[in-house]
């Protein structure tokens, strides 16, 4: 399993952050970190793990379902598909 290096909001570039924030999230489970069934933490925790605004965090999940890549089911949480 391939090791993801840590999440640099400082190093995206010209991207909006919840685009980083969901290609790095992306990457993890590409590499095995977040394995298919896995729950996420919750927008706050991600918030709080990636040290963006909430709805920053939100967009990225929102992108990652868009992507195919989660789904969220209410009042249960966002899985890895």
């Amino acid at each position: 399993m391939a090791r993801v290096p840590r999440f640099d909001a400082a190093a995206l570039g010209p991207v909006y952050v919840y685009i980083g924030v969901a290609d790095h999230i992306a990457a993890r489970i590409e590499a095995g970190e977040l394995p298919s069934g896995a729950r996420l933490p919750a927008e706050r925790d991600l918030a709080a793990d990636y040290q963006v605004a909430v709805g920053t965090a939100r967009r990225a999940v929102e992108e990652l379902r868009q992507r195919g890549l989660v789904v969220t089911l209410p009042a249960k949480g966002t899985y890895v598909t």
